[in-house]
């Protein structure tokens, strides 16, 4: 089969090890099946970084605490980031942590907010090797219940697509922020195994296997999906340079939100974006008036 040429604009820049990348096509070879099983085994395992010295300090004076979200019975770690009475839940991305936004967090505390953040499933110091979307999202709902309400959230990446899909179950904010937030999920699982150097069609049928197993169709998470039903201001980042998500991704969610604001930067790609002052200025100004 000719390999769909169509570009769907996810350049993700994790770096597949060749090994996996080769077991990968010759399991592709022998059979699209064994490919598609490997390939969506993958695509839910997130990759485990060092916490880098820029972290540490949120790490250190954070109270941290394990819940396990009811209905997945999975563990995720709690941090909670300051004092206050005004609290922002903070969303991570795939293969991030629970202090990934620590100077969003850090700018958030100096305005007079503290911050609820989590290592989702298999993320951080979370326990297991697997999670996806749908564990996000209950993550998030349960925090609500256990910390919130919170007068605003911001999520990066696939924290973005979370809070999005938060909300339009019934997540109450005064305010949302997505950065670099991806849209539609099955053109993500097709850049994905386009990364293993395998054909579209495997993306096309993980993405199908995931239907059968959650019982749903699950480009019902896509961003731009949920943003119809998120009624509330929310403020739509992303750059574009960004290597990992399309800056179309952004401007297709704030096309479809009652209440979006959009702001393009340059420069700044998928994750030093977290961290530059024009951006977190404009995120503190969006949240405050």
């Amino acid at each position: 089969m000719k390999k769909n040429k169509k570009a769907t604009g996810y350049r993700q820049t994790i770096e597949i090890p060749k090994s996996i990348r080769l077991t990968g096509k010759v399991l592709q070879s022998l059979s699209p099946a064994l490919a598609t099983r490997y390939a969506a085994r993958l695509f839910i395992s997130p990759f485990r970084y060092p916490l880098p010295g820029r972290e540490q300090h949120m790490d250190e004076r954070s109270r941290q605490h394990k819940h396990t979200v009811s209905g997945i019975g999975k563990e995720i770690v709690v941090y909670e980031y300051g004092e206050s009475v005004h609290r922002v839940l903070l969303v991570h991305g795939w293969s991030g942590r629970g202090t990934q936004l620590v100077k969003i967090a850090d700018a958030l505390l100096e305005a007079g907010y503290a911050t609820v953040s989590f290592d989702a499933p298999a993320h951080g110091k979370a326990p297991g090797k697997t999670s996806d979307m749908s564990e996000f999202i209950d993550a998030a709902m349960m925090l609500e219940k256990e910390y919130g309400p919170f007068k605003a959230a911001i999520g990066h990446s696939l924290g973005g697509m979370t809070l999005l899909n938060a909300v339009k179950k019934g997540m109450q904010l005064e305010k949302l922020v997505t950065i670099g937030a991806g849209d539609m999920v099955e053109d993500i699982a097709v850049d994905f195994v386009r990364m293993l150097q395998l054909r579209d069609d495997i993306g096309i049928h993980i993405k199908k296997d995931f239907d059968r197993r959650i019982g749903f169709d699950i480009n019902q998470l896509s961003a731009s999906i949920a943003a119809p039903e998120v009624d509330i201001p929310t403020l739509v980042i992303h750059d574009e340079d960004d290597l990992d998500v399309p800056v179309s991704a952004a401007r297709n969610i704030a096309a479809h939100l009652p209440d979006g604001r959009l702001t393009i930067t340059s420069g700044l790609g998928h994750r030093k974006i977290l961290g530059d002052p024009g951006v977190i200025e404009k995120i503190i100004t969006f949240i405050n008036n």
